[in-house]
């Protein structure tokens, strides 16, 4: 487990931290995979989550888009962790640079992503930075729209059962953005 290089308690008591790491190494409830609407987890963290679950996670994927169809922003999918620490990996469908309303629809899957894992009342949670890989969204940007959404998140509903979020960066640019955006806010 690496350490947070920051670590933030809101005024509702729920815990923020940056670290560096593989998100698929968290020992936390449950990881956050930034995917798209068909759950086709075939690059960026997305491959390295399905590739480190095992079979079971495109498999269960597959059938929760045969049965319920594409994946939204605002209503992620879940699945088993499969073979991973986390119990459960939560398919938060982000924004792709240049389609229109990018800021919004990142905010609808965090918050989305949240609120799903209250439901399955998960105690912790690990983001990757979501949609900042081959999706495009400009990673400064990327870090104040979710920073904004998990607060909101946790001042809407502060008695969420949620309680600690880990921002899970792999590499130490993103890292040193992510820590840069955070201090200017």
């Amino acid at each position: 487990m690496n350490p947070p290089l920051l670590e933030h308690t809101y005024p509702s008591g729920q815990t923020l931290q940056i670290v560096q790491g593989d998100i698929t190494a968290e020992v936390v409830d449950a990881i956050v995979n930034a995917a798209n609407e068909r759950l086709w987890h075939g690059g960026g963290v997305a491959r390295t989550i399905s590739k480190k679950g095992g079979p079971a996670i495109q498999k269960d994927s597959n059938e929760w888009v045969r049965a319920r169809g594409p994946v939204s922003h605002s209503a992620p999918a879940w699945t088993s962790g499969g073979l991973l620490p986390a119990k459960v990996v939560i398919h938060a469908v982000g924004p792709v640079w240049g389609e229109g309303d990018e800021d919004a629809k990142l905010t609808a899957a965090v918050s989305g992503s949240l609120r799903l894992a209250d439901e399955l009342r998960a105690k912790s949670i690990a983001f990757p930075a979501i949609s900042t890989g081959i999706f495009g969204f400009p990673k400064e940007r990327a870090a104040g729209v979710m920073f904004e959404a998990i607060r909101a998140y946790f001042d809407a509903n502060p008695g969420s059962g949620v309680r600690l979020v880990k921002l899970t960066l792999y590499d130490k640019p993103t890292v040193d953005v992510f820590l840069k955006t955070w201090e200017e806010r």
